[in-house]
């Protein structure tokens, strides 16, 4: 079976003064079936990215096609299969019963009884005003609303700000039940530690460019995540961070030994060494 491109985005330039792009011949080629996890220090333009993605915001030059169509034009056939949760938004002064009246009709695939099911597994009352709820609530409440709509393109960033420990646990294994070879979703995060288990592949953005996107299988074959115990980094590491009783390393896995990949570390491994990473993953 062959897996559909769902975004594809060839020679992307966008920038927010004039001049002074943000992205220079960006290129992204995301497929159905996956969680892609979107990375990167703050600036780097995640955020940027999602809304182009979503059609939100005009690219000063390239190609951007979102489930095959141009983005920006915002077709009601390319909207009505895809959902865009920010990380951020304005709620209406609404009971969480009006969610499904009032913004199903616009998503021909809405469940209703899927929602009202992620409502539960998420513990949120079945009645109540939005803007009354905490952060939290509200966002549990937008997320299961994204779910329900069934669209193939789900964009979430920063799904887990403002969910406690229980709703994060609750939050991955709603997500990783949710996908099939004709979905993508597509999460931008800080919160790594939250992801585990969850986002696969892993994309880094930084000064304008993709610089790593690799399936997480691979990173586990190309390096090597372990535990130093001692005063100083060893010698081999391409990386280290201090911890308790020593240091998290990574280094080249020349042993094929295998090991659980730390996200958050591997992340600032990549960040550091761009160009080592790079020419060890092409070789």
């Amino acid at each position: 079976m062959t897996i559909e491109t769902l975004i594809q985005i060839d020679g992307l330039r966008f920038g927010y003064k004039k001049g002074k792009p943000l992205f220079s011949d960006l290129d992204l080629h995301l497929q159905g079936g996956q969680i892609y996890g979107l990375l990167g220090r703050n600036g780097a333009g995640k955020t940027t990215l999602l809304r182009i993605i979503a059609g939100l915001l005009n690219p000063w030059s390239g190609d951007v096609r979102t489930l095959g169509h141009h983005a920006f034009e915002r077709s009601a056939r390319m909207l009505e299969d895809i959902c865009f949760i920010p990380e951020e938004w304005a709620v209406p002064d609404l009971d969480i019963q009006d969610l499904p009246r009032i913004y199903a009709p616009f998503y021909p695939k809405f469940d209703t009884d899927l929602f009202w099911k992620l409502v539960a597994e998420f513990d949120l009352p079945s009645s109540g005003k939005l803007t009354g709820s905490s952060f939290g609530q509200k966002k549990k409440a937008i997320i299961s609303f994204g779910l329900a709509t069934k669209a193939r393109l789900l964009i979430l960033d920063e799904p887990t700000n403002g969910l406690d420990i229980p709703s994060k646990s609750r939050f991955r294994k709603i997500i990783s039940s949710s996908i099939h070879d004709e979905t993508c979703m597509l999460i931008s995060t800080h919160q790594v530690r939250d992801m585990v288990n969850l986002i696969d592949p892993l994309i880094i953005l930084d000064q304008g460019q993709i610089i790593f996107q690799q399936d997480l299988a691979t990173v586990a074959q190309k390096l090597r995540f372990h535990v130093h115990t001692g005063l100083q980094e060893p010698l081999d590491a391409w990386y280290a961070e201090r911890i308790p009783g020593g240091y998290m390393a990574v280094s080249e896995n020349t042993t094929n030994e295998d090991t659980d990949v730390d996200l958050e570390v591997l992340f600032n491994t990549i960040i550091q060494h761009p160009d080592r990473i790079q020419k060890l993953f092409n070789a």
